[in-house]
């Protein structure tokens, strides 16, 4: 450790007496009264503030962890003691902890929690923003953001970022920064446009319809954009068709060099189909029951639909109680869903710790059950 380094350590040893028995007083609770089983955490500031939720299997081992960090800017160190009180509560086994952490810092947002950070080399979404000419970007998960759309999961944020960059320039939407102006060929305010220098380059090669400097109109754009979001939504095949059509058009008006790039546009979205739809995490795979073991006699079966939990129920232990659980879940699988590759902003968060925790334990799916081996259910 540098002399500097250990010069700021030894001044946040320091702490005041108070800060030094309050961390005691935890200390002591902690080894006393708390069993080494699966559970979730809170940390308590002195105003009441919820300041860290955690989780761990064993619970009373993972808390006295943080009386015995090494250095006292470790961040267990430092979260210990900001804290006054360590609240927690047991859960039936460590899936289900994982659940209970997230709704909880999703509900909460602890300054010392970094949300979904362990899936972020996983999973990659594309995002829809909002304003007078949404764009597209690539991110790890939905953060704060509690009433986006997006498109996803998908594997590889590289990969997709190129595939995305590719369906920009061929339908020729925007990729700048989200708060630059725009200034669209139809608007009457005043400035109609900016002025060209430095301009937008990629509106200048024609890759983009330039929105920003009044090279389209707002429902031009939009109707573009829209032509985007049907061909990532996986629908149908409209971005092509309309191509195929204009194509066909400025054939008829013999306008060949035009009627050439819309074949080449048409070409680059099929190849970029495939990329997609091999970049793309099969959602649909997450729709199951999944019945979970638990600590002592707490077992736990859930009903998961398109990578959302949407039942918790006691696990059956009759055959009468597993009849009531099939048709349950029936009922949750049953009602046709159109197969979307949209996911709301307040479902991405729990999609990707589904997908993770099968992912980790793979033998897991062993416990599981499809969807459609339920009577009466459709296809989830």
């Amino acid at each position: 450790m540098s002399r500097r380094r250990r010069g700021v350590a030894k001044k946040s040893r320091a702490a005041s007496p108070e800060t030094e028995a309050r961390v005691a007083d935890m200390h002591a609770r902690v080894r006393a009264e708390l069993r080494d089983r699966p559970g979730v955490y809170r940390m308590m500031s002195p105003d009441g503030e919820i300041i860290y939720v955690g989780k761990s299997k064993k619970l009373r081992t993972r808390l006295l962890g943080y009386f015995r960090a090494e250095f006292p800017l470790e961040k267990g160190a430092r979260i210990i003691r900001e804290a006054s009180e360590i609240v927690w509560d047991y859960q039936p086994s460590e899936f289900a902890a994982l659940l209970e952490e997230l709704r909880l810092i999703k509900r909460h947002r602890p300054r010392f929690n970094v949300m979904m950070k362990r899936d972020a080399r996983h999973y990659a979404f594309i995002r829809i923003s909002s304003g007078p000419a949404p764009k597209f970007t690539v991110v790890r998960s939905a953060g704060n953001d509690n009433h986006g759309t997006y498109f996803g999961p998908f594997h590889g944020a590289y990969q997709l970022e190129e595939a995305l960059r590719e369906l920009n320039d061929v339908l020729g939407l925007r990729d700048c920064r989200t708060d630059l102006p725009m200034h669209f060929a139809d608007q009457t305010e005043m400035p109609v446009a900016p002025p060209r220098t430095p301009g937008c380059i990629r509106f200048e090669i024609g890759k983009c319809l330039g929105p920003c400097v009044a090279g389209t109109t707002q429902a031009q754009y939009r109707t573009r954009f829209q032509l985007a979001r049907d061909f990532l939504d996986g629908a149908h095949d409209a971005p092509i068709e309309t191509l195929r059509s204009a194509m066909e058009t400025s054939s008829e008006a013999l306008e060949f060099e035009r009627a050439a790039q819309l074949r080449d546009k048409i070409a680059r979205l099929e190849s970029l189909r495939e990329q997609f739809t091999r970049l793309r995490f099969a959602v649909e795979s997450l729709s199951f029951v999944y019945t979970v073991p638990g600590f002592g006699d707490e077992h736990r079966s859930y009903v998961i639909r398109r990578g959302r939990v949407r039942a918790d129920l006691p696990a059956p232990s009759s055959s009468s109680e597993e009849h009531a659980l099939a048709m349950h879940a029936a009922e949750i699988f049953a009602p046709s869903e159109r197969v979307s590759a949209t996911v709301p902003a307040h479902e991405v968060d729990e999609l990707l710790l589904l997908s993770s925790w099968f992912r980790k334990f793979p033998a897991e799916h062993d416990r599981t059950i499809p969807a459609k081996n339920f009577p009466h259910a459709r296809s989830a």
